[in-house]
Formats: structure tokens, sequence, C-alpha cells
């Protein structure tokens, strides 16, 4: 499919972030609102595709229902360690979680005394947010660091936007695209991926390799992605009229 304004969407196999991207960053993960519009322009924008619209997230599948019920997009949760295809199915990766456990509780103890410290248990993973406090930076990064230590290879510590996660090693929103794309209604599309935060340059990176459309949201700072949107406002306009000429490119 070439790529040009004329093309449009009929081809595309769209790959949406969800936080910074489609939504705007709240103060803890449980106060993002998911407006009515919102949810009508992922419904529209799906159709428009025969259904090759999925959500790429750090947030759990469950979690990404409960936001925009009672809709449910083919969606790849806690970066790729969940995904659910067109059969509504959900496939979860095969992971000992037995060692996040003293993970988990020697993080409660330490976000306990650090007021404005918020740990989100996503079960496959741990992300700890200090939006709240971020002159705690530092503090967080050498606790997690230490806690890495004794978690073992199955898990790496990914930095984020006010967040540092531990997710799962072998999985990230670039495997996850590439296994969605491995199936109906998104096999044999060019796929186009959206995204704000370091979690999405894998996907960025995979898109890319496919010859495909990375659109990195946001200011632009070391970025793989090709194409700029300026923030979600941005998105939301694009999702309503989405031609190639309204990106910008990177560089």
């Amino acid at each position: 499919m070439p790529h040009d304004a004329a093309s449009h969407d009929a081809r595309w196999a769209l790959f949406l972030d969800v936080d910074g991207t489609l939504l705007e960053i709240a103060a803890t993960p449980e106060s993002v609102f998911v407006s009515e519009s919102l949810k009508t322009l992922l419904k529209e924008a799906s159709e428009r595709l025969d259904g090759a619209l999925a959500l790429i997230s750090g947030r759990a599948i469950a979690d990404l229902d409960r936001l925009f019920a009672p809709l449910k997009f083919c969606a790849a949760g806690i970066h790729g360690a969940e995904l659910r295809g067109a059969d509504g199915r959900v496939v979860r990766a095969a992971l000992n979680t037995t060692v996040l456990r003293e993970a988990r509780e020697d993080l409660e103890s330490f976000a306990a005394l650090h007021p404005g410290i918020l740990l989100e248990d996503k079960s496959f993973a741990l992300a700890v947010h200090f939006r709240l406090a971020p002159h705690l930076e530092s503090t967080v990064r050498t606790k997690l660091h230490s806690v890495m230590d004794r978690v073992g290879a199955d898990y790496v510590l990914q930095p984020g936007k006010l967040v540092f996660e531990i997710r799962p090693a072998a999985w990230t929103k670039g495997t996850a695209v590439r296994s969605l794309l491995s199936d109906a209604p998104f096999a044999g599309r060019m796929p186009v991926y959206i995204g704000d935060d370091l979690t999405d340059e894998h996907a960025f990176e995979a898109v890319n390799d496919l010859r495909g459309i990375s659109v990195r949201v946001g200011e632009i700072t070391a970025t793989k992605a090709r194409f700029r949107l300026g923030n979600v406002a941005h998105v939301q306009r694009w999702l309503r009229e989405p031609f190639l000429d309204a990106l910008e490119p990177v560089g």
C-alpha cells in the first residue's frame, strides 16, 4: 500500500498504546478517564478496519476492558504477556510468578515508608509509580535495582514516565504486535503503531522492520519512531481523519 494520503486506512492494522496516547496520563492508574466520545471513535475505527485495531498496553487486559466497557477490543496486556485476538480468547504467558512475591512484599513496605509512591500489582508485573513524588526518582531507581538482583533473569526493569516496572523479559509490545499480525484480521495488513513512552520503542522497532508506520506522541527525544503526533488530542483528531500527510516526520 503506498504511503500517501489517498491510501487512507483501508488496509492498515492499527495498534494503539493507551496511557499517554489515547488517554491523558493521570496521577494514578485508576484515575484516568475514558470519554464516551473516545469509545465511539475507537468503535468506528475498528469497524472501518474490519476489526484490525488492538490496544497495546502495560495494563492488564481486564483493566482495559474495565476502562473501555462495554467495548472489548483485540488487545495485548502487560507488555504482551497477555494477548487477545479476534476470537476473544485471552492467552497468558506461562510464567512462574512466585519470584515476585518477595519483591511485592518488599516494595509494599517501601511504598508505605515513602508518601506519594504507589505500587501497582499486575500479577505478571510490578510497577512503582512516583508521579506524586517525582523528587524520589533516584530513591525509587536504587530500590528497584536492588530488588532486581533477587528477582532473576525472567524479568527486566523497564523505565517509563515517572514509573519503574518489573516486567517479563521475554515479552514486549514489539512481540505483541508481531503475534497479533500473524492472525486475522491483522495478517497481511500494514502495521501502524502509535505510542508515547519508552515501552513503545520495542513496538516502533518491530513496525519499522515490517515496513509499517511508527508514530511517537509528545515531545521527541531519542526514538525509533518515524512520525510524530503532538499530544493525546492530536491522536484522537488523527483517528477521525487518519491521513498519512497529517503525521509530522521525525528528524
